[in-house]
C-alpha cells in the first residue's frame, strides 16, 4: 500500500517504484518512522504466537494510518473497493442507512428512504451496539459496512440503543437491492412541483432532468427542492445539479486543497427555472454535496432555505485505486460556497428555521442527532483565507474531477 512502501512490506511502493518520491519529500522524522514500522513488522513476522498473514496485517497498519486523520478516509479491501464502485451507479445488496461514529459509538445518522432499515423502524440518531452480536466498540465505519452488507434475502441483526428503550433492542432485517432512485418528483397541485433528490450519483442530473420536463408539462409557477436526508454524493453531479436551477456561469462552489490552488466550478446551462420562486428543504440529515446545492442556491439568492441546520460536512474525498485492487478514500480538500463560507462543523441555517416533527424550533436546533461537529476526528472549520464575494463569470470551463463518496450500508 501507498504509504507502507518498504520492502518487508511484500514491496509495496517499492515495486512501484514511488520509494524515491516519498523518501524526497519526506522529513528525517518520517524516515525513522517507517524504520519503525519496519521494525515492528520483522518482529511479529519471526516471534508472533501463530502463523500471521502478511497482508492482512498490513492492510490493519493501513487502516490504522487512515482511521487516524479524519471520519471520511478510509481504506478498502478489493471487494470494498468493487462494492463502492458498484454502489455510486446506485445500486447495492445492504439494508440501507447511512452512518457514522459519535460518542465513540457506531450511529443512524440516516435510514434511506423505503430501504429495509427505513421500514424496520430504524431512526437518525439509533446507537448501534451489536451487529449479528458482534460489538461494535472500536469497530471501524468500513467493518461496520462490510458487516451490514451482504446478498438479497439474507438477515442481520442490528442491537439498537435508543434512548426510549430501556434496554438494547434487536432489530433483524432483510437485506434486499438497494436501488438509490436518486430523484422523484410530483405535482403537488396549484402550480407547485415537488423534486426530491435522495443522493448524488452517477445517473442524478439525468434522472433531474427527466423530472424537471416533468415540471415543465405541468407547467408548475413554483418549486420546492427536498434535499433532506440527503448524505450527499459525487460533487460534479451536485454542480450538474445547480445547473438547472442558477443561470450560466455562476460559481457553484470551490474546493482547496494542501497543494493546490482552488479548483472553481461554476454552472454552463441555460437556467431551466428562471423567475421561478425555489424553497429548497434541508435536515441534520442533509450533508457535503447537499450542502453545495443548498448553499450555491442560498448565496446567489435563488432559493429560500428551509428546515434545520444541515449536517455541516464541507470535505471533499477522492477515491484513490491502488495496485491491488484494493483502494483509498482519502480527505482532500475543503469545499467553500460562491461567498467564501465554509460550512465544514457548522453547515448551512436555514433562511426559515422548521421543524419538520412539528416541535419550536429553538427545541428543533437542540435535538441530539449526529452532526458532523460530533463524528471523532472531525476537522476544523478555517474559514476561507480568501474569502470573496460570489463570483460571476465563468473564467475558464473546469470539469468538475473531485468526488465525495459517502458510507452506507
Amino acid at each position: 500500500m501507498a504509504f507502507l512502501g518498504v520492502t518487508m512490506a511484500a514491496g509495496l511502493l517499492v515495486g512501484r517504484g514511488l520509494v524515491p518520491k516519498v523518501m524526497a519529500v519526506a522529513d528525517m522524522e518520517g524516515y525513522e518512522t517507517l524504520k519503525v514500522f519496519t521494525e515492528v513488522l520483522s518482529l511479529v513476522q519471526k516471534n508472533y504466537v501463530e502463523d500471521v498473514k502478511t497482508k492482512e496485517i498490513v492492510y490493519g497498519a493501513i487502516r490504522g494510518m487512515l482511521n487516524t486523520l479524519d471520519p471520511h478516509s478510509a481504506f478498502m479491501k478489493p471487494e470494498q473497493y468493487k462494492e463502492m464502485q458498484v454502489e455510486t451507479k446506485g445500486e447495492f445488496g445492504g439494508i440501507g442507512i447511512q452512518i457514522g461514529i459519535k460518542d465513540a459509538m457506531l450511529t443512524v445518522i440516516a435510514p434511506l428512504e423505503g430501504t429495509p432499515a427505513d421500514k424496520s423502524g430504524i431512526r437518525a440518531g439509533d446507537k448501534i451496539v451489536k451487529v449479528d452480536g458482534k460489538s461494535t466498540k472500536d469497530m471501524t465505519l468500513t467493518e461496520a459496512v462490510e458487516k451490514m452488507r451482504g446478498p438479497k434475502g439474507t438477515q442481520v441483526t442490528l442491537t439498537i440503543l435508543r434512548d426510549e428503550f430501556a434496554a438494547p433492542k434487536d432489530f433483524t432485517i432483510t437485506r434486499d437491492i438497494i436501488k438509490i432512485q436518486s430523484v422523484r418528483h410530483k405535482d403537488l397541485g396549484d402550480g407547485v412541483g415537488y423534486i426530491r433528490i435522495t443522493q448524488f450519483q452517477e445517473r442524478t442530473s439525468e434522472d433531474l432532468a427527466k423530472a424537471i420536463d416533468k415540471m415543465k408539462e405541468a407547467k408548475v409557477t413554483a418549486l420546492v427542492l427536498d434535499l433532506r436526508n440527503n448524505p450527499g454524493g459525487l460533487l460534479n453531479q451536485a454542480v450538474e445539479a445547480a445547473d438547472f436551477f442558477l443561470p450560466p456561469k455562476k460559481l457553484v462552489v470551490y474546493i482547496k486543497g494542501r497543494r493546490w490552488d482552488k479548483d472553481e466550478f461554476f454552472t454552463r446551462e441555460e437556467e431551466t427555472f428562471q423567475g421561478i420562486p425555489i424553497v429548497v428543504l434541508v435536515n441534520e440529515g442533509s450533508a457535503s454535496a447537499s450542502e453545495i446545492v443548498a448553499g450555491a442556491l442560498q448565496d446567489w439568492g435563488r432559493a429560500v432555505v428551509m428546515g434545520t441546520q444541515t449536517f455541516g460536512k464541507g470535505s471533499v474525498q477522492t477515491v484513490l485505486p491502488l495496485s491491488d485492487g484494493s483502494g483509498i478514500r482519502l480527505t482532500t480538500a475543503k469545499y467553500y460556497t460562491p461567498k467564501g463560507r465554509s460550512i465544514q462543523n457548522t453547515g448551512i441555517a436555514p433562511d426559515i428555521l422548521v421543524d419538520a416533527e412539528g416541535r419550536e424550533p429553538e427545541i428543533a436546533a437542540a435535538v441530539d442527532r449526529p452532526r458532523e461537529k460530533d463524528l471523532g476526528r472531525h476537522l476544523p472549520n478555517d474559514q476561507a483565507p480568501d474569502k470573496e464575494p460570489a463570483i460571476k463569470d465563468l473564467k475558464k470551463d473546469q470539469p468538475a474531477k473531485k468526488t465525495e463518496q459517502s458510507t452506507e450500508a
